[in-house]
């Protein structure tokens, strides 16, 4: 049984770089690092901040609380739920591992384009991070791992 206390996991049945050991980076994603008012979204989408892609639209939101949360949007327009529902998958899943490399005062929500489904798993990382950077969330020096 995986997991239980008789069995130790064996090499590779674990995602590595989940912020539990020294020296890496937190890769959580709790319901506290997201967006889920509507709100919120609402206000992301009034301040107008935005950099679109060929697989997803980041939007940046400044205000009170703002900590790098994330919120996610497929629209039927990406397909049916099934795959509305694995677009959003995919962003959160990016994001979720180069959070580590973003700063500002600023929460993220992504919007997925149709494109995304279709897209392989490193030209989504790339797009994200270049989408980042063009908005000023890269790090100080400005420079950002795939």
């Amino acid at each position: 049984m995986l997991g239980s206390p008789e069995t130790a996991p064996e090499s590779g049945q674990f995602p590595q770089g989940q912020g539990t050991g020294p020296g890496k980076p937190d890769q959580r994603l709790g319901r506290n690092q997201r967006l889920t008012q509507a709100s919120l979204f609402q206000q992301t989408y009034a301040q107008g901040r935005r950099a679109i892609g060929r697989f997803m639209v980041l939007w940046l939101r400044e205000g009170e609380g703002a900590s790098l949360r994330l919120g996610v949007v497929a629209s039927r327009k990406v397909g049916g739920a099934v795959q509305r529902a694995r677009a959003k998958r995919l962003m959160r899943e990016v994001y979720r591992r180069h959070r580590h490399q973003l700063s500002g005062p600023f929460d993220v929500v992504l919007v997925a384009r149709r494109g995304i489904l279709d897209a392989k798993w490193d030209e989504i990382v790339s797009e994200l991070l270049v989408l980042a950077k063009r908005v000023g969330l890269a790090d100080a020096d400005g420079k950002l791992e795939t």
